[in-house]
């Protein structure tokens, strides 16, 4: 993991997340945590964050923001740094139902985070039905990427049920807080280092000119790629229209063999299977709400990790946005898939994802006035309909001081006139679908709920019906061409 310094200048992905925070417009991102058992103590829980919080230093550092925009912000100590202001307390009152902790997890998510203290928050929340409490993570997009999935909340669980020991005290102590002149001067040192960067490129480029052709053409046609879908914006329906700054969420429940069985028998991945049913429940809800759907593919923005294998485990952002077809306008389940299989297939095979990605590298070299822009060239909220984020999670159990964790729920955030965010997460079996949406434009955000299950059902239904068919089209050619034989009890066919 590399260093996360006092000092160190934000990437251009993570500081167009800063540019692109409206009033109603949240940047931030986290997950609903569900365990067993009571919430441990107070100062139990304290003392395990505070023993990891080594594990993620940038959670005790805060912006701060060169005048004369001098470059991008910089992550420095919080010398105030207060554990007890980020880590929050509160419980249900009875019955503690799952309605009363999606308001709960609404009103938290309809808050911005303060800019002025670390970007994070971290609630306890006890008084759960069943005796079980829950843990709600909130973290400003710009310190960590849902694809990346290194945060505060990750670095507190252990894979067995007695916790990783570690120093309680690790000995942190804040770096000054730099004076106004100062982050000045440095914003003037990473202007001076600009050239010197790209000189150090061409100097690459010089030493191996054919790779470097083929990479500039590819980079060419990706950045050709990502124009293009510029000018070709998503379709005008009910999700994209003006928000406000307070939240619904909802959640719907399922199981990973059921998205594998629905791959197997059908073809695809278990992503294709992920986003088809995503797909059906939408063109469900906007029939309902007189869309008519024929010929309509909507367009989703689904975040493609760019991080290397050196990158792994550091925080901050390296994604790049991919729009995705959701096409809603198929109402056969096995036709929708087929559609998305293809459709994301050809999407793999362009260069739409390289395209973004040299924006961003662009950005690192381009000047603030100039950062806004390119940040909304490469994540334009017109050119998509909808965030539907899918990450992969661990399929093995997790625990939080001896108590297991029972499910995750991720929560993604919503851009300008984007009424509804679908973030999928799967652990240890299952897959939890968190709906996100605002709380003026979508009141009925459970009948999205409703519909993921109802094109889920209806998917894993049409996936066993092949299955059957196969194996009873396989059953009959094992027998002996040409000659009479009597089933054996064994090779009888199923009922049903």
């Amino acid at each position: 993991m590399t260093p996360q310094g006092h000092k160190d200048r934000l990437s251009a992905i993570d500081a167009s997340f800063l540019h692109q925070e409206k009033e109603a417009s949240h940047m931030h991102v986290g997950a609903l945590v569900v365990f067993e058992g009571p919430a441990p103590p107070r100062e139990d829980f304290r003392a395990h964050l505070e023993s990891r919080l080594r594990l993620v230093p940038r959670y005790r550092q805060k912006l701060a923001f060169p005048r004369f925009e001098m470059g991008r912000p910089f992550w420095v100590d919080d010398p105030s740094f207060n554990l007890d202001y980020h880590v929050r307390h509160t419980a249900l009152p009875s019955p503690g139902s799952e309605e009363q902790l999606r308001h709960l997890v609404g009103r938290i998510f309809s808050q911005r985070l303060d800019r002025s203290k670390p970007l994070w928050e971290l609630w306890v929340v006890q008084g759960l039905q069943d005796g079980r409490f829950a843990l709600i993570s909130k973290t400003h997009h710009a310190l960590v990427d849902g694809v990346s999935g290194v945060d505060i909340a990750t670095v507190l669980f252990d894979l067995s049920p007695v916790p990783a020991e570690l120093p309680e005290d690790d000995g942190w102590v804040a770096e000054p807080e730099p004076s106004g002149a100062d982050l000045v001067a440095e914003g003037v040192k990473g202007l001076l280092r600009t050239p010197f960067d790209l000189a150090g490129q061409a100097i690459g480029a010089a030493q191996h000119p054919l790779r470097t052709v083929d990479r500039v053409r590819e980079s060419v046609e990706g950045l050709g790629e990502v124009v293009w879908a510029g000018l070709n914006p998503a379709p005008d329906v009910p999700l994209n229209v003006e928000i406000g700054p307070h939240r619904r969420v909802w959640w719907v429940e399922s199981r990973l063999d059921h998205f594998k069985e629905i791959k197997n028998a059908l073809g695809g991945t278990v992503n294709d299977a992920v986003l088809a049913v995503v797909a059906g429940a939408l063109g469900s809800w906007l029939r309902d709400h007189g869309v008519r759907t024929e010929g309509l593919e909507l367009r989703a923005l689904v975040p493609v990790s760019i991080r290397s294998d050196q990158e792994r485990g550091e925080l901050g952002n390296r994604i790049a946005a991919m729009r995705g077809p959701l096409p809603v306008y198929v109402s056969d389940p096995v036709a929708r898939l087929a559609t998305v299989r293809e459709s994301m297939g050809s999407l793999k095979e362009s260069k739409q994802a390289l395209g973004a990605e040299v924006i961003a590298g662009l950005q690192d070299f381009a000047p603030p006035t100039l950062l806004a822009q390119a940040s909304r060239l490469n994540f334009s909220t017109r050119l998509f309909n909808l965030i539907v984020t899918n990450v992969p999670g661990p399929q093995f159990p997790l625990y939080l001081l001896g108590r297991e964790m029972e499910r995750i729920v991720p929560i993604a955030f919503l851009p300008e006139d984007h009424a509804l965010a679908i973030a999928i997460m799967s652990y240890n079996g299952k897959v939890d679908f968190g709906l996100l949406a605002d709380y003026d434009a979508m009141p009925d955000i459970e009948a999205i709920g409703d519909y993921l299950e109802e094109s889920l059902a209806e998917l894993l239904k049409a996936a066993r019906k092949t299955s059957a068919s196969a194996a009873r089209s396989n059953g009959s050619k094992k027998g002996t061409p040409g000659r009479a034989s009597k089933p054996s009890r064994a090779a009888a066919p199923e009922q049903g």
